[in-house]
């Protein structure tokens, strides 16, 4: 048994018509706070438990949702009648064991979106990398284009500020999540797979059995949906849906691709090639050709929609990104009149090697002449022992790398497993460990002397709690 499967659930999930008091156990997870917003919007009481304060956790309590970080029963309210709990909460947490061993129907996320989502008409990301941003813009596309759907987000939206959002067309927009095989109990209209790269193997064991996942997730579309795959994915072929197309930043054997990509300084313009149709002069304005490419699946999305092409380039046009996805904390600004030019810092929630590799390239192209330090915290022990070396590999893209100690989640250490096994394979001399205060340190030494006349790019990357340290940083940089 995985450790993500339930266990002891003596009673079945209520109808959702039916539940007036609602409790989440790790409700400041982005898909739970997604889920906890939903029914706050619906006039249900919410209220939840977390291990740890954060921005989002703030929020939702700003937002009417009562939020307590103590693991005890007696603050756990007794009057539920739901209880929805994430894989990545032990299954020996306190307030868990005591609803299931009171008789409360306790179930987990997936099986929550999956009844929200029973009888709408379903456009749903999945993929290792790519998903987040993919469906947020699907979803913005969405909204600005006046098609409308209901939105279920793996990130925070730049241009709304949310993971989640409501509209009366019975369209959701559904971030699909592989871990704990979550995505099996969604039903596709449209379905997108943007990547199938060994991750979480933890759960699965192996590459195989996840991909085995992703080709079951394939086969949930719906008779007469579309299939939307990268080109190139191992395995497609296997999925049986009837329609399926694929897409491709540029390889024109895709069904969908783009041409006359341009490179700005922060964005890009470029064409979308669709079946039927071309759409021409398409602007993105936040950084990351990978993200060129999710823009290419969200547009064939909204093509399949039959939305109108000046809408869909309106609407991409005014897309602002996804806090955490190659955001912009200090952007590119016009060199000052005294020479002297500005650095950029970008924040990004990669903590896998393909998507740094996709985020330090990317860096990398935007900004040719400008030095780049990444600093990087990994994520998971079990991720760091399973992909040390292809670490090592993506981070030497940087020509200054700045190592962060391993954030644990929901794992205990494993030893011999650290951020000095990752360093140690890295071939580059500049580089080192550092802990959040010494990094703080470094950084205001390093700001009076970054290359003032090219300017410079710092990048914080990882799934932990490196996001706490981006404001510190962007003082500190924003003064030099």
């Amino acid at each position: 048994m995985s450790n993500g499967q339930d266990q002891n659930q003596s009673i079945s999930m209520p109808s959702l018509g039916d539940v007036n008091r609602i409790y989440f156990i790790g409700i400041g997870g982005i898909g739970m706070s997604a889920l906890a917003r939903y029914f706050h919007s619906k006039g249900v009481a919410v209220s939840g438990y977390d291990k740890t304060e954060t921005p989002l956790t703030q929020v939702l309590v700003q937002e009417g949702i009562p939020v307590h970080y103590t693991d005890d029963a007696g603050l756990a309210p007794k009057d539920a009648d739901l209880v929805v709990y994430t894989p990545a909460v032990p299954q020996e947490q306190t307030e868990l064991v005591y609803y299931r061993t009171h008789g409360y129907p306790v179930v987990k996320r997936s099986d929550v979106l999956g009844a929200i989502t029973g009888t709408a008409f379903n456009i749903c990301i999945a993929g290792t990398h790519g998903k987040t941003t993919t469906t947020t813009m699907v979803a913005h596309l969405l909204r600005h284009s006046g098609h409308g759907s209901n939105a279920f987000l793996g990130g925070i939206s730049a241009n709304y500020d949310t993971n989640f959002w409501s509209n009366p067309n019975n369209v959701c927009v559904v971030e699909a999540d592989e871990y704990d095989r979550s995505f099996l109990k969604l039903n596709p209209d449209i379905a997108v797979i943007t990547s199938m790269d060994a991750d979480h193997l933890d759960i699965y064991g192996n590459e195989a059995s996840m991909q085995d996942a992703f080709v079951g997730f394939g086969n949930k579309v719906k008779h007469g949906g579309l299939l939307l795959t990268k080109f190139g994915l191992k395995r497609t072929r296997e999925i049986a849906a009837s329609r399926k197309w694929t897409y491709s930043l540029g390889n024109d054997a895709a069904d969908v691709y783009a041409t006359d990509i341009r490179i700005g300084e922060g964005g890009y313009t470029f064409n979308v090639v669709l079946p039927g149709e071309t759409i021409n002069n398409l602007a993105l304005n936040i950084g990351g050709m990978h993200n060129v490419e999710n823009a290419i699946a969200a547009v064939a999305v909204a093509h399949a929609l039959e939305i109108d092409a000046d809408r869909i380039k309106a609407a991409l046009a005014a897309f602002r990104g996804v806090h955490r996805r190659f955001e912009y904390i200090i952007p590119p600004q016009p060199k000052e009149a005294g020479g002297y030019v500005y650095p950029v810092l970008i924040d990004d929630y990669a903590h896998h090697p393909t998507e740094l590799t996709a985020l330090l390239k990317s860096a990398a192209s935007l900004f040719p002449q400008r030095k780049l330090t990444v600093i990087f915290q990994p994520h998971l022990y079990s991720r760091t022992k399973d992909f040390a070396n292809e670490f090592a590999v993506s981070l030497a893209l940087a020509e200054h790398i700045i190592l962060l100690p391993i954030y644990p989640a929901r794992e205990v250490p494993i030893e011999g497993v650290s951020s000095e096994m990752i360093l140690d394979k890295i071939d580059r001399s500049n580089k080192q460990v550092l802990d959040k205060k010494a990094l703080l340190d470094w950084a205001a030494h390093y700001a009076g002397t970054m290359d003032k006349e090219f300017g410079e790019v710092i990048i914080t990357a990882g799934a932990g709690d490196i996001d706490a340290l981006v404001q510190p940083l962007k003082e500190i940089f924003s003064k030099a």
